[in-house]
């Protein structure tokens, strides 16, 4: 018995067929055609179909960055895709006959690092996820954290730097500033004295082992320990996990994170620390938590 997990990007689809322990089972992809949402409703359609041919298949989980209603079904808004209150599960459910979830992407990369990755040993987990913005993903006792509206966990907007620089989201100092892939670049021009560095002759500085990039990521680092301390405030995790393409470098990366953490955590000395850890599901974390959220919610109605 498997689920279908559907994870949207700006330039791919991608589908994968998951059993109940997160295994994948058969994967395909094909091109994101973001500026027509008929045509990603039609590209989604076709994955599904696709991936159910001869297999039992429960439910179907769709992944996207964007603000997704409480109820897992309208997508309010998408910043890469043209959907403004699109009412998106209502859709493909005429189409295929499965029940369909709608879930923000990185609220399903963080289900699939709960339940089968870095944080399948803890009740209490968050996820960082570190690309071109911020993504986060909360788990408190067990369950996914959406808030009231459904757009909660949007860690990337929490605001570190009053006054500080300006985001995408309207607002002024937030953590997606300071600790984003486009942010590292930034510190490694500033570190390099390069303004023309471009992100791969950044990823080939670190690869070298180059001082002025690895300084880069202490600073990155830095950044995101002293958002964890405030998220610690008000969550109190047992773990954090770290996750995008900015977490390949490892320990080198969550070192400066911890002492930032500890240096800003509020009753040092007396507060638990939580554990910090690298994602482990890496590119297949988007599929596999729509999968496993899609099964979740077909199992509750039965």
């Amino acid at each position: 018995m498997y689920s279908i997990g559907i994870d949207i990007g700006g330039t791919k689809i991608a589908g994968a067929l998951v059993d109940s322990e997160g295994v994948i089972h058969a994967q395909t992809q094909v091109p994101s055609p973001a500026e027509s949402p008929d045509a990603m409703e039609k590209a989604i359609v076709g994955l599904i179909s696709e991936l159910s041919e001869g297999n039992t298949v429960v439910a179907a989980g769709v992944a996207a960055a964007g603000f997704i209603d409480a109820a897992q079904s309208k997508v309010y808004y998408a910043p890469n895709i043209a959907w403004r209150n699109e009412p998106l599960k209502e859709k493909l459910e005429k189409q295929v006959e499965l029940p369909i979830v709608i879930e923000n992407d990185a609220n399903a990369a963080g289900w699939a690092e709960y339940r089968f990755g870095a944080g399948k040993n803890y009740s209490h987990m968050t996820m960082l996820t570190i690309g071109t913005g911020v993504g986060g993903a909360i788990i408190a006792n067990g369950e996914l954290f959406t808030g009231g509206f459904g757009a909660g966990a949007e860690l990337g907007h929490l605001r570190v730097q009053p006054g500080g620089l300006e985001c995408g989201c309207g607002q002024k100092g937030c953590i997606e500033q300071y600790a984003s892939g486009r942010a590292l670049l930034r510190y490694m021009r500033e570190e390099t004295g390069n303004p023309d560095l471009t992100a791969e002759q950044g990823k080939h500085l670190l690869e070298g082992g180059d001082r002025a990039g690895w300084r880069a990521v202490t600073t990155l680092g830095t950044w995101l320990g002293t958002a964890c301390a405030s998220i610690s405030a008000v969550l109190d995790p047992e773990v954090y996990v770290i996750g995008g393409g900015v977490a390949a470098a490892g320990d080198r990366l969550l070192e400066p994170i911890r002492e930032a953490f500890r240096e800003n955590l509020s009753a040092r000395g007396f507060h638990p620390e939580p554990e910090f850890r690298i994602a482990e599901l890496v590119n297949d974390a988007g599929v596999v938590g729509a999968a496993d959220l899609a099964r979740r919610f077909a199992l509750r109605r039965h």
